[in-house]
């Protein structure tokens, strides 16, 4: 069951049970005493309160809840443990989205799409307005969600702004003192690569979730509210793509593996200048494999 989902149904029955003794007209408490209470978050609490208003067992007026009816013990929601979790939900819509199965400007109904992947239309829409920060999908003006697309435009601007993102990050790194713990996970990292360097032959496909990694290892060195779901887009568009083309994988994740080790030993140098231009280098690469591989499949479709 996505954890989310989880917890607004246990929480939904637990407040049942809590308003079952008491009177009609009772006021509820606020959104942070039942948030304690319910031990959730309160934007669980909000969406399991508008839940029991839209049921006309609430009344929300601003501030002011009130019970208009008791709860039957009918109402109280199934705790389902078969919906995927929301990393299984991510990775489906994106590989559906970015295998070209739906064209770029197409409606998108979150009631179809919660059966076709399996998840809680609320939990869908959730996904999708995370995926909007993006420029994946946007909010029609009349309510509803329309598909963007993933497009060699959106390609061009995500790989420009992924290289504003990671040099200005780089720069940051090398300054930051030696008993920092990002120099401990550089050398991890390092030895990651290194070890699948030695099984290259067999194993030149886990490299995908070893880039993700090496990537948001070099973007923490700044973090920042601001960029992090960009970060996120970057990250699993690029993961993706490397599971799109099959052409010359190996080849291509030997040399990015390269790159990356020429990148780290300049960090580990503390040669600014270098790491830039290392890694330059190593994302017009990826910015060019990219394209490589959208091309690939416009072609093919």
């Amino acid at each position: 069951m996505a954890r989310t989902d989880a917890r607004l149904r246990q929480a939904y029955n637990s407040l049942l049970d809590l308003l079952a003794p008491l009177p009609i007209g009772a006021s509820l408490m606020s959104e942070v005493k039942l948030a304690a209470a319910l031990g959730v978050s309160r934007t669980v609490v909000r969406a399991v309160l508008a839940r029991l208003a839209s049921a006309g067992i609430v009344q929300i007026i601003g501030r002011d809840k009130t019970l208009l009816r008791q709860p039957l013990a009918s109402e109280a929601l199934a705790l389902r443990d078969d919906y995927i979790s929301h990393d299984a939900l991510e990775a489906r819509f994106l590989d559906w989205v970015l295998r070209f199965d739906v064209a770029a400007g197409t409606s998108l109904n979150v009631t179809q799409l919660s059966r076709q992947f399996n998840a809680p239309p609320h939990v869908l829409a959730e996904f999708l307005a995370s995926l909007s920060q993006s420029g994946l999908v946007e909010r029609r003006p009349r309510g509803g969600w329309r598909l963007l697309g993933f497009t060699a435009d959106y390609a061009l601007d995500l790989s420009d702004f992924r290289q504003v993102l990671e040099l200005h990050a780089i720069r940051h790194l090398v300054t930051l003192p030696p008993a920092h713990q990002v120099w401990a996970d550089l050398s991890a990292i390092k030895a990651e690569h290194l070890a699948l360097w030695a099984r290259l032959e067999t194993d030149f496909h886990d490299f995908s979730a070893l880039d993700g990694r090496f990537h948001a290892l070099i973007n923490s060195a700044v973090p920042n509210r601001f960029v992090t779901q960009f970060q996120k887009a970057i990250r699993l568009i690029f993961h993706y793509h490397y599971q799109w083309d099959k052409t010359l994988e190996r080849h291509r994740n030997a040399a990015a593996i390269r790159e990356h080790l020429q990148i780290i030993a300049a960090l580990e140098a503390r040669e600014a200048e270098q790491a830039v231009q290392a890694a330059r280098a190593h994302l017009a690469t990826a910015k060019e494999a990219l394209l490589h591989s959208l091309r690939g499949h416009q072609a093919g479709g």
